[in-house]
């Protein structure tokens, strides 16, 4: 599943592609045929991301102000989309010609298109139902209206340990696999900690890091975590040699040894997803 960055980049990209401009929607598969006429012939006015949910602002034509405009006027349909495990949303040059595949979605002009594919969620939503999914997640740290005492305060009460909630999206949107696992790593923190352990010193940390990691990884498209004193020139070390991509410390590195102590990375299931950490590095 996308992490939160690959979320934020899609919303900038669709909105630099489509801003202000009408565009033709329709539903190839004909699963989101009723929404895609609803919509279809609207003005692109406002991209949003929180976590790993998609907000697409559609204004009828002649109504409402233009693109990048915070407010939502009542001619404006919004658009929903939550890309799950499989879904993906491509940007492509040049006018749409005949769908290849499955498309659930297709946003066309003249000069651009983007098609959506397999996502777990498309739909319609109110302004109602879209502040209701605001209230329901948790801090995103690529969002300036983050507030990073909502998550602690959950944290700081919870027996459930602290790599658990760090992926809770209603604790705290757009963490996934990659960046929980590294920012407990790059703090010396024991992913197997009760989250009520977790001073406040140490979250204020992990919180610094994801708003110095996760932009970087909005910029560049990939994750990479490894601080510059350990990048592979660095260390002369070999590259990291995954189709994840990314320098990284201990994700995807079972049976590695950890790059500053040299102790084994190990790994396990933690609520149906793989956890890395290293056993000398992560005590506390």
């Amino acid at each position: 599943m996308p992490e939160g960055h690959t979320i934020h980049r899609l919303a900038g990209r669709l909105g630099e592609r489509f801003g202000g401009r009408s565009v033709r929607v329709d539903s190839p598969t004909g699963r989101f045929a009723d929404g895609a006429a609803l919509v279809d012939g609207h003005r692109l006015t406002a991209t949003e991301a929180h976590g790993k949910h998609l907000f697409l602002s559609l204004t009828a034509p002649g109504a409402g102000p233009g693109a990048g405009t915070p407010a939502v006027p009542t001619a404006t349909r919004i658009l929903h989309v939550h890309l799950g495990l499989y879904g993906s949303f491509r940007l492509h040059r040049g006018p749409a010609g005949e769908p290849e595949g499955q498309v659930r979605l297709r946003l066309a002009t003249e000069e651009d298109h983007a098609v959506l594919r397999g996502p777990r969620v498309c739909e319609l939503i109110t302004r109602g139902e879209k502040q209701e999914f605001h209230r329901s997640l948790g801090p995103d740290p690529l969002r300036t209206d983050a507030d990073p005492e909502r998550a602690f305060a959950r944290i700081s009460r919870s027996r459930v340990p602290v790599a658990a909630l760090l992926m809770e999206q209603r604790i705290l949107a757009g963490v996934g696999n990659v960046y929980r696992t590294e920012v407990l790593f790059r703090n010396g923190v024991d992913p197997h900690l009760p989250g009520r352990e977790l001073d406040r010193e140490r979250w204020e940390a992990i919180w610094r890091d994801l708003i110095l990691l996760m932009p970087e990884g909005v910029r560049t498209g990939r994750i990479d975590t490894v601080r510059p004193e350990h990048t592979p020139e660095a260390m002369g070390r070999p590259p990291r040699r995954d189709d994840h991509g990314g320098e990284v410390y201990v994700y995807r590195r079972l049976h590695q040894r950890c790059f500053l102590c040299g102790e084994w990375i190990r790994a396990e299931e933690m609520r149906g997803r793989n956890l890395f950490w290293c056993p000398g590095c992560q005590k506390s």
